[in-house]
């Protein structure tokens, strides 16, 4: 008889692209700073892509206010709080993002609190951002490793090249309304458009288990 207990899921989930407006777009387009548009669908270097951002908004004078200023005016992408309500009532999720605890509150207020893992802002005394500190390395990674450790099954969806050695590490992945050149350079992996369907295809892995 087999005695092994049945499988636990977990969803993990990136955020910007897939549930809110990407901030850094955001920021770009109010002050029109056309190189703040470059995201990590754009660079696969989140060091490097942090950094450039940091010296952007330095070299033009935006402190953290401003950039909290303009999150407030953001919503969650339409349909994302229907969906993610559908899905935790069916599995637990974990909100896995490169964004930082001082920009993501006023979104995750609006989706009803999920758990979000993130990154932290270092400020410095006139308010302008003057570093970052990683929760830890290929945060995104180390988090399904854990949840896997813990005995979970993880199914993970994305849509950037940071969000790949988390859907490569998880039991099963998939894009989500990722550009065409990560579509192209992963065509292994499903990419999905709607909420719905990226819904059923998890349903259908929980409910056969595996």
């Amino acid at each position: 008889m087999d005695t092994s207990p049945p499988s636990q899921f977990i969803v993990t989930l990136d955020v910007e692209g897939v549930l809110t407006p990407e901030i850094w777009i955001a920021v770009a387009d109010h002050f029109g700073i056309d190189e703040l548009k470059r995201t990590t669908k754009d660079e696969p270097h989140y060091q490097l892509l942090m950094e450039q951002r940091i010296r952007l908004v330095n070299e033009h004078d935006i402190s953290l206010a401003d950039i909290q200023s303009i999150i407030s005016s953001l919503s969650p992408l339409e349909g994302a709080l229907a969906f993610l309500n559908e899905l935790r009532s069916t599995v637990p999720v974990v909100l896995l993002s490169d964004t930082f605890e001082e920009f993501i509150g006023p979104l995750m207020l609006q989706l009803q609190k999920p758990l979000v893992l993130c990154h932290r802002l270092l400020i410095d005394d006139d308010g302008h951002i003057s570093s970052f500190a990683e929760r830890i390395p290929d945060q995104k990674f180390e988090a399904v490793r854990a949840l896997q450790r813990l005995n979970y099954q993880v199914i993970a969806a994305g849509d950037s090249y940071n969000d790949l050695s988390m859907i490569d590490q998880a039991d099963a992945g998939f894009l989500f309304r990722a550009p065409n050149h990560v579509r192209t350079e992963r065509s292994d992996l499903a990419c999905f458009d709607d909420y719905s369907d990226l819904l059923s295809s998890i349903k259908n892995i929980i409910e056969s288990g595996c």
